[in-house]
Parts: structure tokens; C-alpha cells; sequence
């Protein structure tokens, strides 16, 4: 693992050559606090806690994987597509109205990788219509060859799929594309398929068993 000061380091180092598959929440825009914040008020209106502990463990994971997890934590009885579906709606509200904040470095990498043509996917386990909304309004699609929401594959992050379906899109292999990511499985996920794995933490630092699976790890 070779930890660098910031993301363009990392792609100085390797030249340029590899495509580049973004992960959404926590790495183009700062929305895993926005999401939880929401998540919480939604879940204690119906008598259920949040803590900060429990929401960095979902981090990265979707569909049933993510529904199980929080079952195994709330019960067989949580309301999870009801629960989610809320926060999620709040959400979109917020940022069709106030917006949405891009992480810093960001868009400077976006239009780095642009001049130098390397083509670039979003691989989210969100919606691929959520994907779509939340990278048209900030304006960012034009840096964007291709985008992939969970709901388009067999198995969540820490699988593969994702990320192989990404650089499919893009027709390119996935040991010539670098995952970026802030999230353990999503680190998880791109090893798997691969990847080169970049690692910029966001809510949760990674812990020691992810170090494996890390080939750059951003530390700011």
C-alpha cells in the first residue's frame, strides 16, 4: 500500500493509463452525512436509533446485503425499503433544492483526467436514476462515459459486479481501471474484480484487514 497526499499523486504515478471507475456517496459528494442525518430523523420517528457506528458499518453495501445488515441490527421486523425509500426522498429533495456538495479535489481530477482523455465511470451502489439526477445537477456528466447503479447488478459491493460492469462500459479491462473509493467494500469490490484500488476515506478510516486490498490510500 503506498499512501499519497492526495488523488492526483496517485494518478502521477500511474501515468494516466488506467480508466478511472468512481464510486458516488462519500467520494464525488459529500452525501454519506447528508444521508445519514436523514436516515436518523426518519428512523426515530419510528422508534429506531441510528449511531454513527452502525451507519459506517453499511457503508458501501446495497440492495439485500444492505436490508440484511440492518436487520441483523434492528430485527426481522425493520421497515427497510419503507425507511430507506424516506431518507432517500428527503434527500433528492435537498439536493434538487440547495444542492449538492462536491468533495474537494474533485472536480480539479475530473477536468485533469478529461484533458488527458481517460475515460471515467460512476460505479454507485445507489439507483442508476439517483446516480444520473445527483451527476446532472451538479453538472458533472460531461466528465462521465458511463454510469452503473446498484440495481443493475446481480450482488452489491463487496462483489465485483459493479466495477466489472463499469469498465465494460467503458470497453476497457479492469486490471487497466483504478477504482476510487472511500469505503472498505468498496475497496473490497475493486480488488475483487481486479482494479487498481484507491482509497480516499470519508466517514470511516480503513481498518487493517482492508490494507490488502488498498494500493493507494489517500492521507490528508
Amino acid at each position: 500500500m503506498r499512501r499519497v497526499a492526495s488523488i492526483r499523486e496517485a494518478l502521477e504515478e500511474l501515468s494516466y493509463q488506467r480508466a478511472c471507475l468512481f464510486d458516488m456517496d462519500g467520494l464525488i459528494f459529500d452525501t454519506e452525512r447528508s444521508f445519514m442525518e436523514q436516515l436518523a430523523l426518519v428512523m426515530g420517528e419510528r422508534g429506531y436509533h441510528l449511531t454513527r457506528e452502525i451507519y459506517c458499518d453499511t457503508l458501501g453495501l446495497s440492495g439485500e446485503e444492505l436490508r440484511d445488515r440492518m436487520r441483523g441490527y434492528y430485527g426481522s421486523e425493520y421497515p427497510f425499503q419503507e425507511i430507506s425509500r424516506e431518507a432517500r426522498e428527503r434527500l433528492n429533495r435537498v439536493a434538487a433544492t440547495v444542492g449538492l456538495a462536491v468533495k474537494p479535489e474533485i472536480l480539479n481530477i475530473l477536468a485533469y483526467l478529461q484533458e488527458r482523455n481517460v475515460p471515467c465511470a460512476v460505479a454507485s451502489g445507489s439507483r442508476s436514476d439517483i446516480v444520473r439526477k445527483y451527476i446532472e445537477i451538479c453538472h458533472l456528466d460531461r466528465y462521465f462515459q458511463a454510469m452503473v447503479g446498484g440495481e443493475q447488478v446481480g450482488a452489491s459491493k463487496p462483489a465485483p459486479d459493479i466495477f466489472l460492469l463499469a469498465a465494460e462500459k467503458l470497453q476497457t479491462k479492469p486490471e487497466r481501471c483504478l477504482v476510487l473509493e472511500d469505503s472498505e467494500n468498496g475497496i473490497r469490490a475493486g480488488k475483487a474484480a481486479g482494479c487498481a484500488t484507491l482509497c480516499v476515506p470519508d466517514m470511516k478510516w480503513p481498518g487493517e484487514e482492508a490494507f490488502p486490498e488498498i494500493d493507494y490510500l489517500v492521507v490528508r
